[in-house]
This record gives structure tokens, sequence and C-alpha cells, in this order.
């Protein structure tokens, strides 16, 4: 992010600094953003070669980035994106940043190009099991609603299936096939009570997540390009109702 304040070209790309990634692949991945008139071109690798943990965390983040944002993308560090695009996340100054769901946020013509993946000449990776799994919390808690609504959700079934065995519990007693009194108004009362609770946290939740995304301040929509008629009048002071533009707009 504070890389991006300080750039200035109508294309930004974003490379790790351990050589694993290669910059002859940038071609690639211009000619790709420019003939498919893309915001964002991911570099994806033909074969990885991270040690199994970070494989492991890099899988997690990409399944809840697929699961929040319904793109078949697989995300890198590799990236090269439009100026329009870079603009747009330069306006999120928060903390628990996390790039890849702030570019999702703007824009949906997402590419990507396979790209080789090399060695690693020496060092140790930055990024742990525990820093990925971090950043996966950081997906699925910034960028969704998803925890709060599967609160929602057990709460409705466990309610569910209180009634249901409200229902047969009683024709079991009418039965006389209920050995231990007491047992079923229990059992019933517990799971209907409980799953009404939880489907109160979820309800309240949902208000809360909703105050939680505008606080992230989640766009409305991102301007890409502002077209004006050839024929706009020239004289501002005149009536503006011959203007016409048009806004190029993406959800």
């Amino acid at each position: 992010m504070c890389g991006f304040h300080h750039t200035n070209g109508e294309v930004v790309v974003t490379i790790d600094d351990d050589l694993q990634q290669d910059p002859e692949s940038i071609p690639r991945m211009l000619e790709e953003l420019n003939d498919k008139e893309l915001d964002l071109v991911y570099g994806n690798y033909a074969s990885k070669k991270h040690p199994l943990g970070r494989n492991l965390g890099s899988s997690l983040v990409n399944w809840f980035y697929r699961l929040i944002f319904k793109m078949p993308i697989t995300v890198t560090s590799f990236r090269a994106m439009r100026r329009p695009l870079v603009s747009s996340v330069l306006r999120y100054d928060l903390n628990f940043t996390y790039l890849d769901g702030l570019l999702a946020w703007n824009t949906t013509r997402i590419g990507a190009v396979v790209i080789p993946h090399r060695d690693r000449a020496e060092g140790r990776s930055g990024y742990t099991l525990s820093k990925l799994v971090g950043l996966a919390m950081n997906v699925f808690t910034n960028f969704s609603l998803l925890p709060l609504q599967l609160v929602s959700f057990v709460g409705i079934t466990s309610a569910a299936l209180g009634l249901s065995l409200g229902a047969w519990y009683t024709f079991a007693a009418l039965l006389a096939k209920v050995s231990v009194p007491g047992y079923a108004s229990t059992i019933v009362a517990v799971l209907v009570l409980g799953g009404l609770q939880l489907f109160g946290l979820g309800i309240m939740g949902e208000y809360l997540g909703r105050l939680h995304l505008n606080v992230n301040r989640k766009p409305q929509f991102t301007v890409r390009q502002i077209l004006l008629s050839d024929d706009r009048s020239d004289d501002r002071s005149d009536d503006r109702s011959d203007d016409r533009t048009e806004e190029r707009c993406v959800g």
C-alpha cells in the first residue's frame, strides 16, 4: 500500500523480492491485460516451489477468496493492475488489509496467465503457515458476513430440530413410550430455546456485519471511465440540458 502511493505509471506490477517469480513474464501479463481489456491480471504458477505448509496456507486463502468473491481465480502476489484500480484501493487506510479483497471489491475484470515458478535461491519465506492462516481469517472476517450467517443457520436448524423432536416426543408420550419423565420436555426446551438464541445472535450479527462493511468502506461502485459526447456545448453558462455524460461503472 505504501508503494502504491509512490507509483505514477498507467500499469502497476507487484512482485516478490525472493526471485521465485520471473520478471520476464511481465510482458505476457501486460499483453493479457490489454488484449482482454482487463483491470487486473495474476501470474499463476505452473508448479509451485513452496514448502508443504506454505502451499496449505495459500490453498486456504484461495479457497476463502473463491467462496466470498465468487471468482474462479487463484490469487498470487504477482499482479499487474491498471492505474484507476490502484487509485480505487488507496482510499482504504484501515488495518488488517487484504489487497486482493480490496481489488475484487472494485472490479470483476480479472484474469490470469500461467508463469514459471523458481526455487528460492536462499533464505526462508516470511510467510509461515500461521501467518497465512491469519491472512485467511482477514479474508473471512473483513469481506464477508458468512460467519454471522452461519450462526443464524445453525440457530434455525437447532430450533427446527427441537420442534420436530417436540412433536415426536409428544406423540411418544401419548403412546406411553417415554420411560423417563421430564426427559422429552428438557431436550426440546434446550434445543428450541438454544436455537432461538443463536438465531437472535445471528440477526444482531447481520446488523453489526453491515456496520462492519461500512466501516471497511466497501464501495458501492467504481467509475472506470467517463465519456463525454462530442456535441457538448462550449458555453457552460447556457442551459446544460444538452450535455450528455455517460459513466461506465462496475459493481
